[in-house]
């Protein structure tokens, strides 16, 4: 029935009007998750005021104290046999039933989401709204067994459509589907991008009106009144960025350390994953007796501290800043004890607090009565300004969504004077985020490679000689595997799970190509380029006279040799160029990263990307020590396209 549907049609208009299904059912989702988390909210937390957790400052402490460590505790009592139901799922099976426990696992995981954030755990919405999206795409495209672009415009419909409805925010939704799943995706990023831009864009919008008619048509969070007022203010959000940067790698780190440590203490002490959420409840009731705020109460927290509640008094800024770091905190175990939930609502509310904090400190040392520095040229707007890029500025940094962060302040503020600020400190944050993260990851596998006495690292001269950076690719890795740890909603496509599967098990000997183009140093470089023109290659592998690997040649290195050598050399001197001459003008003799035959697809794939190359010679890694380098093959992206593919169909056939 499927197929004869798409038969029907041109495939780019039917993969078009899937997108446009999912939008609407992401919507329609997202709406019904939302009003779960409602209900589950006015269930256990009746008779209590909607206009967030501080009122709790306000009431007797004897009179609120149990419900708000248990509400939390019961929370993750539901979280943690949820979150056992979920794994059992994970054990193989075959035929329908293999589909059907495909589809309770998404759902189960937006129970527990909805239990989570209901119960006023430490974790936000937006996540699972993306996820809930992916999900839909993907059995969508699993319907039609759909993979490569089609499957990856599809998802990337469905986490635009997940980001619009939940914050109501059609044009950051299309941005987050760019940053967080076309871009790093493994397919050509322009064609990619073309492809699926008018998908992304129809489900945004779809998924965004359904959200309007089921939840309203009001922003996320209310935008306070607030005010900008001169240029000369700018190093005062640059500034604010940088600390925005640090707060970031702290809640990053806090998280990870967090992960790390529950996954020790649970293999050491051998107690079930499913106890621990509901220690993380324990832990967030227990710190909301003193910090009411860190409970999540929809957006009504952040609109408490923007001050957009005329009816609320703002907290002071030394509050303020002690939310920061307990907010952090509260995150951190939320996520690593097992609770569900996303790290956009928790950036935003830190972002929040940080940015309020920073505003009414500047404005009292500056501005104030009896300012700490009196600057004539400086007028420092009203802290509702710093709160909003803040609250961008954290989000960019511990999501790594700059332009979706930007896109959304913008659309949510609707203010043009909000951008230049919003840049500098949203560019800062992320810059100084994903910088100390790989300096981390870099560092901790330097330790861990220190502590296993150089057991991981390969001895053979071919790795010594050429330089390769194992822990540099290890790092690349780590950043993104981290990344996807803190909030799995920004790898909701991997490159097609099946795809990456068979990269993991696939060796280079079994993708590799064995005819290429082989030159000499001594090579004439216009016999080179006509070998290259001959068997339609842009490169030419390097030998020595015994059939050694030497280096790699490109034809993107003759063109700019060209370029530099056209008004020096006559054209009688052409036909004297040699292979060498090239290297020589390099700087490096055309050095090159290596492969081996016994190296999986997946690790030559990721040294690539880490040292932007697209191509590998491979190397018979059963060499002698002063022996040269034997080269037994060529690897490049398209080697691995055609490989996977091949083993893919290889595999649903049967064979």
């Amino acid at each position: 029935m499927a197929t004869a549907i798409e038969d029907s049609m041109p495939t780019r208009d039917f993969v078009t009007i899937a997108a446009c299904v999912v939008g609407l059912l992401t919507g329609i989702g997202v709406v019904l998750f939302n009003n779960a988390v409602h209900e589950i909210r006015d269930f256990f937390w009746d008779g209590l005021p909607s206009r967030g957790a501080s009122w709790l400052r306000e009431e007797p402490f004897e009179e609120v104290w149990q419900r708000v460590i248990l509400v939390p505790v019961c929370g993750g009592v539901i979280v943690g046999m949820l979150n056992s139901l979920r794994s059992s799922l994970q054990a193989p099976s075959e035929g329908m039933l293999s589909n059907l426990k495909g589809a309770l696992r998404p759902l189960l995981k937006a129970i527990a989401a909805s239990v989570t954030l209901g119960t006023g755990n430490s974790l936000g919405p937006e996540g699972p709204s993306v996820e809930i999206g992916s999900a839909i795409a993907k059995g969508v495209g699993h319907v039609f067994e759909w993979r490569g672009d089609k499957r990856l415009s599809l998802i990337a419909s469905g986490s635009a459509a997940g980001i619009s409805s939940g914050f109501n925010a059609a044009v950051a939704g299309c941005f987050f589907a760019v940053e967080s799943v076309l871009w790093p995706s493994p397919a050509d990023s322009f064609s990619s991008l073309s492809n699926s831009t008018p998908m992304v864009i129809l489900s945004s919008v779809i998924a965004s009106v359904i959200s309007e008619i089921g939840l309203g048509s009001d922003p996320a969070f209310t935008v306070p009144e607030y005010d900008f007022r001169s240029p000369s203010e700018l190093p005062l959000y640059l500034l604010l960025g940088i600390l925005c940067g640090l707060v970031s790698v702290t809640l990053s780190g806090c998280t990870s350390f967090a992960l790390e440590v529950v996954d020790n203490f649970q293999r050491t002490t051998g107690i079930t994953r499913a106890i621990f959420p509901a220690l993380g409840g324990l832990t967030v009731g227990l710190m909301a007796l003193a910090y009411p705020e860190v409970l999540y109460w929809g957006f009504e927290n952040v609109d408490i501290l923007l001050e957009s509640r005329p009816s609320v008094d703002g907290l002071p800024t030394g509050i303020l800043f002690q939310l920061v770091g307990v907010k952090i905190l509260a995150t951190s175990l939320s996520r690593a004890s097992g609770l569900v939930g996303g790290y956009y609502a928790p950036s935003l509310f830190i972002g929040a607090a940080m940015g309020m904090a920073y505003g009414k400190f500047m404005r009292s040392t500056l501005c104030g009565p009896n300012p700490l520095f009196h600057l004539s040229i400086l007028e420092v707007a009203s802290p509702q300004a710093y709160g909003l890029v803040g609250m961008a500025a954290i989000l960019a940094g511990v999501c790594q969504v700059p332009l979706t962060s930007v896109l959304l302040l913008f659309e949510l503020t609707q203010d043009y004077r909000i951008v230049l600020p919003l840049l500098g400190a949203v560019g800062l944050s992320s810059w100084i985020s994903s910088s100390q993260s790989k300096k981390r990851d870099a560092a901790d596998k330097l330790d861990n490679f220190k502590v296993k006495g150089n057991s991981q690292q390969p001895k053979d001269p071919l790795y010594q000689s050429q330089g390769v950076n194992y822990l540099a690719v290890s790092a690349e890795a780590s950043d993104t595997a981290d990344l996807c740890k803190i909030e799995s909603s920004l790898c909701v496509y991997d490159g097609s799970d099946e795809v990456r599967n068979l990269a993991e098990r696939m060796t280079v000997a079994q993708a590799m190509k064995t005819k290429y183009v082989t030159v000499l140093m001594s090579t004439a470089i216009v016999e080179a380029v006509t070998l290259m023109l001959v068997e339609k290659q842009s490169y030419a592998v390097i030998i020595d006279e015994n059939g050694s690997l030497v280096g790699l040649l490109e034809l993107e290195d003759i063109q700019n040799f060209s370029r530099v050598a056209r008004t020096r050399v006559m054209q009688n001197e052409v036909d004297r160029i040699l292979v060498s001459d090239i290297c020589h003008l390099k700087g490096n003799n055309c050095k090159v990263w290596t492969a081996t035959p016994d190296m999986t697809v997946l690790t030559a794939e990721r040294i690539m990307d880490a040292h932007g190359v697209n191509q590998l010679p491979v190397v018979s890694e059963h060499i002698k020590r002063r022996q040269r380098r034997v080269l037994v093959g060529l690897l490049d992206r398209e080697c691995i396209s055609i490989a996977c593919s091949a083993a893919a169909a290889k595999e649903f056939l049967g064979n």
